[in-house]
């Protein structure tokens, strides 16, 4: 494949095929995560509720109201493209709405690993020890910004 030459070429679509595709991805791509983050949110939600929230730590109470809030942002920022997408239909927008679209997913996906990392903390300080819980919350936070960012992220720059 050429990579000098313009898109539209390598690809055979036009600008407005090519715009068109990419939203619908996008959007596909987001129907798969969101019910991930939702039931996450859901979950946190429950937890103050449950009999033995009161046991948990100062630390572990700030923990958990910073995963609830980062795990609200994401659902937002998550859902936000098809909110932009639904109110900005038929007003020739879709380059726009795919970049801003783009940009809120990556912030969502930012902070749905902030959320997942602080969830695995919060479960695993209350299951083992402070140590456990740090050891396997640091091992969590390897997993996902390597997989998620650093590997998609060294193809994008290194072409690898």
């Amino acid at each position: 494949m050429d990579i000098e030459k313009p898109i539209e070429e390598r690809t055979g679509e036009s600008r407005h095929e090519r715009t068109s595709r990419e939203i619908a991805e996008l959007l596909q791509e987001l129907r798969v995560v969101l019910p991930g983050v939702q039931v996450l949110f859901a979950f946190l939600l429950t937890v103050p509720f449950s009999a033995r929230f009161g046991e948990v730590s100062a630390v572990e109470r700030g923990v958990f109201f910073g995963t609830l809030v980062c795990t609200a942002l994401s659902t937002g920022l998550l859902l936000a493209p098809s909110a932009h997408h639904r109110l900005l239909w038929r007003r020739q927008a879709r380059e726009h709405r795919l970049r801003v679209a783009n940009r809120l997913a990556i912030a969502g996906l930012v902070l749905l690993v902030l959320a997942m990392v602080g969830a695995m903390f919060l479960v695993s300080a209350f299951l083992f020890d402070s140590m456990a819980a740090a050891a396997a919350t640091a091992s969590l936070t390897i997993f996902f910004v390597y997989v998620w960012f650093v590997m998609p992220l060294r193809h994008r720059f290194n072409g690898k």
